[in-house]
């Protein structure tokens, strides 16, 4: 169980960072509104503590601490729908998103549980569970909860065109190849009757046609929708990424739709002053940093920058 829950606002009031904490172990959740929580909420929680998968963008991709418990992963989203002083039923749009922090299918019995507990919660929450695509038996059973809970999406993580390059991105090595992400997905779409989304971090090294073209090769637009993200690295801040990467994500997202692909834009903006974008996890690094999980502190970022947590 948690013992210690901090909220962060960013300066727009538009963006929370929730930092979970316990003896053992620490998370990071992120609230958005868009533009009231009526109307539009988004939540991203953690799956665990730390990450084994080693994403060199990632500021957890240093350490692993432990998986979390099925009610570790509810409480985050349960938590941040009370603060929107709203019943989960009453939002019109509401999605939460497994992909703040950790590889959700290195821990899918926990978070299968955590699943079938919030969508008999909130049978309106669409449930996205983005993936790096590890090696492991398990997507059979995720294409069968995914068919008999019909609120549940799949991302894959995929952000290069090539395997090397993805390789030296996503050094862990026990994970599937473009190509093998490709056929599960097809198997989730035919099991579903749903598109899954293929995630694509874009930056000066894979933004060319030819990098569209391998991607289109592989996940096809007749069954994959696509997202094109703008970079957060773990040390720079979310305006300055956003500054540089923004007219790159969306110069290659026109790229993508000649080609035929449903394509949206992830924009961190708003985000700038609490290390909110996908990756960052600041207070996590000084978590990790603080418990000895880190030799040196890796945050680029000094802590007091960011307004301080409301108690």
């Amino acid at each position: 169980m948690w013992t210690n829950i901090r909220r962060i606002d960013s300066s727009d009031q538009n963006v929370a960072k929730y930092v979970f904490e316990a003896p053992n172990a620490v998370a990071e959740s992120v609230l958005y509104k868009y533009p009231t929580y009526e109307e539009r909420t988004v939540i991203c929680c953690s799956t665990q503590s730390g990450c084994p998968v080693g994403c060199r963008f990632c500021g957890a991709g240093d350490n692993f601490v432990r998986n979390l418990s099925a009610v570790e992963i509810a409480d985050q989203p349960k938590e941040l729908i009370k603060a929107t002083g709203m019943s989960g039923r009453d939002i019109k749009r509401l999605q939460i998103m497994f992909m703040s922090m950790g590889e959700p299918l290195l821990n899918w019995p926990n978070l299968k549980k955590a699943i079938h507990y919030l969508s008999a919660l909130w049978p309106n929450a669409a449930l996205l569970i983005s993936t790096s695509g590890p090696r492991v038996p398990i997507y059979e059973d995720l294409c069968l909860l995914s068919a008999a809970i019909p609120t549940i999406g799949l991302q894959f993580s995929v952000h290069e065109s090539t395997n090397e390059a993805r390789n030296k991105l996503i050094p862990f090595e026990a994970k599937l190849t473009l190509g093998e992400m490709a056929i599960e997905g097809m198997y989730w779409a035919m099991a579903t009757g749903r598109k899954p989304f293929f995630n694509y971090c874009v930056h000066d090294g894979n933004n060319s046609q030819d990098d569209a073209e391998r991607l289109a090769e592989l996940f096809t637009p007749d069954h994959w929708e696509s997202t094109i993200s703008v970079i957060c690295e773990r040390d720079e801040n979310v305006a300055a990424a956003n500054e540089r990467q923004r007219q790159l994500a969306l110069d290659f997202q026109e790229k993508m739709r000649a080609l035929g692909f449903n394509t949206r834009v992830f924009d961190p903006a708003g985000q700038d002053d609490i290390g909110g974008g996908c990756g960052q996890l600041w207070f996590v690094q000084d978590w990790m940093r603080r418990n000895g999980h880190l030799a040196k502190p890796s945050i680029g970022h000094s802590m007091d920058k960011v307004h301080a947590p409301k108690e």
